[in-house]
């Protein structure tokens, strides 16, 4: 078999393979086996009808269909390892010669992982804001606490806000019920914004018994973004009452005995998760790094593919959350051309640093461990909400541990960058990130192992790496 490569672009090419009818016979006579197994002739029994009975009997042509289709897949794969192709989605296959008894020719157009020239990925700088935690973030943590241990106690006086009230509500269009759209006896406080539009202008004011009309529109349902007419009753108004914040409170709220040691417990908890959100930023900002020192060329269909995944992924969340994609748009204040040019130049990020996160594992021949597996794999279950072995049995059936094994590495090759990066706050403190524990926590930097201490003051770096 010959094949050669034509380049039509950084990341698509064309095979053009030849494959000798010498190198068909094997599957020419798999085709007949084949076929003999399928038909009835008198006087053969099933399976040992001759060839040139079934030449008859089917035709030739038939017997070549099947050898050609066999042997296509095996002949494009070896060409693909001939060149040193990685291909990334299924080829064009076009059969541009075939006769009885002379070669197949062939061409593949795929597109194939690029090439790329991996930058120098050590001592990168970035810089990420500042995890300070303020007296007002803890004052509203505690604040959240003590809302978990309020009363309600009912006024007569009209709805505020931040008050709780009862309500009867029921959405009409053209004088008909929105099926779905009837509650009584619900209780809501003002101002939450949890419903529908305009709720809460027409609930502060309102007396018990009082009832308020407007008109809205419905983010769910067969009328979504038409105009219905809402009519609210009060039926009850009342007043959040929070404890005392003192150390009664405390020992009420907590395991705490002083009302020091609740907000204290409450600083190094925020503490703990700015830690974790600033190494995130600092993840993304490293990388962003990374991706500024080299150009990678990206296959437009997969940019394609994967912009579309996305776009139907945040589509569902915003119909799960009961949100128009207009008020998202006018909430974040961006245009509708505004958020697709964001979300595209998200998509190409994401694609380029796939590429080149597994340019750097192979660089660095990073493997994956069995334990390291089965924890990713859990926690993906985790993530999704599923059981984690029937998560594990989908993976293993429908082929996906070596999709799931290339995350693993890329996540490995970017913690190598990160650790090896200074990363710098606002303020120009350096950022722990190294000996970073899952929970926030600072933990101890690791011993030097007593291999390392005996090593050769001539040894490398690189070679240590490597061992």
């Amino acid at each position: 078999m010959k094949s050669a490569v034509e380049t039509l672009s950084p990341t698509r090419a064309k095979l053009t393979v030849e494959v000798p009818f010498e190198e068909l016979k094997p599957s020419l006579d798999a085709a007949y086996q084949k076929i003999a197994k399928q038909i009835n002739v008198p006087g053969f029994r099933r399976g040992k009808v001759p060839p040139q009975i079934i030449d008859r009997q089917v035709g030739r042509g038939v017997v070549l269909d099947e050898a050609v289709n066999d042997v296509l897949p095996k002949a494009y794969v070896e060409a693909l390892t001939e060149n040193n192709l990685t291909p990334l989605a299924q080829p064009d296959i076009e059969v541009t010669k075939f006769e009885d008894n002379e070669g197949l020719e062939f061409t593949a157009e795929v597109d194939v992982k690029p090439e790329i020239a991996l930058p120098d990925y050590e001592g990168l700088s970035a810089q990420v804001e500042d995890a300070a935690v303020s007296d007002e973030d803890i004052d509203t943590q505690v604040d959240a606490l003590r809302e978990r241990f309020a009363t309600l106690i009912d006024v007569e006086r009209p709805a505020a806000d931040g008050d709780f009230v009862v309500i009867d509500l029921v959405a009409t269009k053209d004088g008909e019920v929105v099926e779905g759209a009837e509650i009584a006896g619900f209780s809501y406080k003002v101002g939450s914004g949890g419903m529908i539009e305009g709720l809460d202008e027409a609930l502060v004011g309102a007396g018990v018994d009082e009832e308020k009309t407007f008109t809205t529109q419905l983010v769910a349902g067969d009328l979504v973004g038409e105009d219905v007419d809402v009519k609210v009753k009060v039926t009850q108004v009342q007043e959040q009452e929070l404890p005392e914040l003192d150390d009664e409170f405390a020992q009420e709220a907590s395991e705490f005995d002083t009302l020091a040691e609740l907000r204290e417990d409450v600083r190094e908890r925020l503490v703990r998760g700015k830690r974790l959100e600033q190494a995130a930023a600092a993840r993304d900002a490293v990388l962003e790094a990374l991706l500024e020192k080299v150009e990678v060329p990206l296959p437009e269909t997969m940019v394609t593919e994967e912009l579309n995944a996305r776009r139907a992924s945040f589509e569902q969340q915003l119909q799960m959350s009961n949100i128009p994609l207009e008020k998202y748009l006018e909430d974040e204040g961006q245009t509708q051309e505004e958020f697709e040019a964001e979300l595209e130049r998200r998509v190409r990020d994401a694609v380029a640093a796939q590429f080149l996160l597994d340019e750097i594992a192979d660089a660095e021949e990073m493997g994956v461990e069995q334990a390291e597996l089965t924890q990713h794999m859990i926690r993906r279950a985790q993530q999704s909400g599923q059981d984690p072995q029937e998560f594990v049995n989908h993976m293993f059936e429908h082929n996906h541990v070596p999709d799931l094994v290339q995350e693993i590495r890329r996540g490995k090759a970017l913690q190598l960058i990160v650790e090896g990066a200074t990363v710098t706050d606002a303020s120009g403190n350096a950022v722990e990130l190294k000996n970073l524990r899952g929970d926030g926590s600072i933990g101890e930097p690791e011993a030097p192992e007593a291999e390392a201490t005996e090593a050769p003051a001539e040894e490398s770096t690189e070679e240590s790496t490597e061992a």
